[in-house]
């Protein structure tokens, strides 16, 4: 399996930036030949994973970052999420609401949506750090 990285995001993890993260799978994905059908359900499951992974990055307590890795494979396109805490204490953190854990079974759901719309999904949660990292795959028709 021949890996070609494509490009590299890291954006705040806030779901005000989903929008660029879809645009660059979306970009990257038409080039490599996905159809309209696959990008859109490409930009579903990852508007999903990075919806998962901002709330666990509110979880941290920290600023956080997310850091998305777009790769091609011999026939896939491979989009990693990873939260990436920032620690960036000079800037205020937004007014936050109580933190309620997250419902299992709603993160059970989110995840099996995912796995609905790309060829192959990996979430990766670290218990000890709480460090969160999604893999999801989508391969190229034919």
């Amino acid at each position: 399996m021949a890996k070609r990285n494509l490009a590299e995001l890291k954006i705040p993890a806030t779901p005000a930036f989903i929008p660029v993260a879809k645009r660059v799978a979306t970009t990257l994905g038409g080039q490599l030949g996905l159809s309209l059908m696959d990008l859109d359900e490409l930009a579903i499951a990852l508007t999903q994973a990075c919806d998962s992974a901002i709330a666990s990055a509110e979880d941290l307590g920290t600023h956080a970052d997310l850091k998305l890795t777009y790769f091609a494979t011999d026939r896939a396109l491979v989009v990693d999420v990873d939260v990436i805490p920032t620690g960036a204490a000079a800037l205020p953190m937004p007014a936050s609401k109580a933190v309620t854990p997250i419902d299992p079974e709603l993160q059970r759901l989110a995840y099996e949506m995912i796995r609905c719309f790309v060829d192959d999904f990996r979430p990766v949660v670290e218990p000890r750090t709480g460090h969160v990292r999604f893999r999801m795959v989508k391969h190229l028709a034919g």
